[in-house]
């Protein structure tokens, strides 16, 4: 059985956390181990710097950080292809071409470009580059002919964008890119996880999330002050599940069997109970929701700190992946212009037509 093509990706504008992990790294681990896909994995710094032109050092800063925790997680270089966007150049030519299928009216339409718009303040002043982001990651989900890409939800009409592009592209000329297909977190307490401090997202822009990196101190300090119930002042008062971040947390990260062992509840949801009916108090869901994500942290920060050790040779993994991926996107490229009939000096039915002979 053919293999399918799986490309995701980040922005390196910081550590990733674990807000990314249980909305796709972790998926990426397991659709990687599965044998099923062939993975490419992107350092999106192109798109990163479409908000952050200004700053360019701390893109710079983040790359090595990015790709010691993908390492972190799992991902592994000899399966998956990790590569950095700016150093594979057909992406950038790609999205000059797809600029010119999408109206400036859809792309401020797009929700999660509006949403991140209305997060930055950009009113009227949003950068070019970053309003037509979306455009940008088509070209990079096309450039590797993907068939599936894990997202989180928030990015779902991003590949919605994608797929109109495709589908444009396909129909003016002719059958040339490949559709992809969003693929999602099965659990959907793990599509958007919301910040420590109760907003809607965590952020690496709101500085509300637990990095992978953390230490195990910086991992407690985060848990026992996150925002739970405000009204939940006494422990015999009735508590409040819903909007409560300990439990969108627990609902994410923990097992039954992991509350089982951690508690004297048989499951979250009796748990859960419990809390809604009076007589649990915050610390104590706060202290076994530390023991849960200590328990997943530790292994991930430990493999990190090996292959910190040797940052050369991570630089080495990027380079070589990115070498691979140009090649790739080169040749979708070729492609593309083959099918828009601009590949002036190699199509020989336009050359011929200028024959001296």
């Amino acid at each position: 059985m053919d293999k399918k093509i799986l490309l995701t990706g980040d922005r390196p504008t910081g550590n990733l956390h674990i807000g990314h992990y249980i909305g796709s790294l972790h998926q990426r681990v397991q659709m990687q181990n599965s044998g099923n896909y062939e993975p490419y994995i992107l350092i999106a710094d192109v798109q990163a710097l479409t908000d952050n032109a200004d700053n360019p050092e701390k893109i710079r800063a983040s790359i090595i950080e990015v790709c010691l925790d993908y390492l972190g997680v799992g991902i592994d270089p000899q399966i998956s292809t990790i590569g950095v966007q700016s150093h594979i150049y057909p992406l950038t030519e790609l999205t000059t071409y797809y600029l010119n299928l999408v109206t400036l009216a859809r792309l401020q339409r797009n929700p999660t470009v509006k949403a991140e718009m209305k997060q930055k303040k950009y009113g009227a002043n949003v950068p070019v580059g970053f309003l037509t982001y979306p455009i940008s990651q088509a070209a990079d989900i096309t450039a590797f002919n993907a068939d599936v890409v894990p997202v989180g939800e928030d990015q779902l009409p991003v590949i919605e964008q994608t797929c109109e592009i495709v589908n444009a592209f396909n129909r003016i000329y002719g059958q040339t890119l490949t559709m992809p297909k969003a693929i999602l977190e099965t659990n959907k307490a793990c599509h958007r996880l919301v910040g420590i401090d109760g907003n809607a997202k965590m952020s690496k822009s709101l500085g509300n999330t637990i990095n992978l990196k953390d230490d195990a101190d910086t991992i407690k300090q985060k848990v026992m002050n996150m925002y739970t119930d405000p009204n939940h002042i006494h422990i015999e008062d009735p508590g409040q599940v819903e909007g409560n971040t300990v439990f969108a947390y627990l609902d994410a990260f923990a097992t039954d069997d992991q509350i089982s062992q951690l508690s004297e509840y048989s499951s979250l949801n009796e748990m859960k109970e419990h809390y809604k009916h009076g007589g649990l108090g915050d610390v104590k869901i706060k202290k076994i929701l530390n023991e849960i994500l200590q328990q997943l942290l530790k292994p991930i920060r430990e493999k990190r700190q090996v292959f910190e050790k040797d940052r050369a040779h991570v630089m080495q993994i990027l380079k070589q992946g990115s070498e691979k991926m140009l090649e790739v996107a080169s040749k979708t490229l070729d492609r593309v212009k083959t099918s828009m009939g601009i590949n002036y000096f190699t199509d020989k039915t336009f050359t011929d037509k200028y024959s001296t002979n």
